[in-house]
């Protein structure tokens, strides 16, 4: 990362692997050969983009104010999605072994990035962000968000109240 200034750009993404350790590792030597970070989020996990967004926006402001948790931009930023300090509980945010659908940000994106990265993953226009119930108890659990809070918040208001939680890793560092 060469400037102070935040700019990433996300994309959507899908990718099936069986060794998730090889995989990571051609996407650092794709990181390294552009000198940018990238960062992939498992969408399962997410709200929706704006939480991908939010997390290396986050971790892009933690590490120029020289205040990080973790000392891998990529982890800082799995750190704020997940709303946590645990880098073990953060790490399950990525990618994972079998079917993923991937949530992959570049900052600062590069020219021939994408096409680097698009040996390994496959782009897609977009992933479903559909809020099902299934998708909703799985963040209230993931978030500790409860259905109190979901009450007062109205109806449809899961997203928004994922994103108050990666704002909230912030002020409770």
């Amino acid at each position: 990362m060469e400037s102070p200034h935040h700019s990433c750009e996300c994309r959507c993404a899908v990718s099936t692997t069986n060794d998730r350790v090889a995989l990571l590792a051609e996407i650092r030597e794709i990181a390294d050969r552009h000198q940018t970070r990238i960062v992939c989020f498992d969408a399962e996990k997410l709200a929706c983009r704006a939480h991908a967004e939010h997390a290396c926006r986050f971790a892009w402001r933690s590490f120029y104010s020289g205040t990080p948790i973790s000392n891998s931009f990529e982890m800082e930023a799995l750190l704020y999605a997940a709303g946590t300090r645990q880098c073990s509980v953060a790490a399950t945010f990525g990618i994972h072994n079998g079917e993923n659908r991937l949530y992959v940000c570049c900052c600062p994106a590069r020219d021939g990035i994408w096409d680097d990265l698009a040996r390994h993953l496959t782009f897609v226009p977009g992933i479903d962000e559909s809020m099902t119930e299934e998708k909703t108890t799985r963040l209230m659990a993931l978030f500790g968000i409860t259905e109190e809070e979901c009450a007062a918040a109205g109806p449809g208001r899961i997203p928004a109240l994922v994103l108050e939680r990666v704002a909230f890793l912030e002020v409770s560092k």
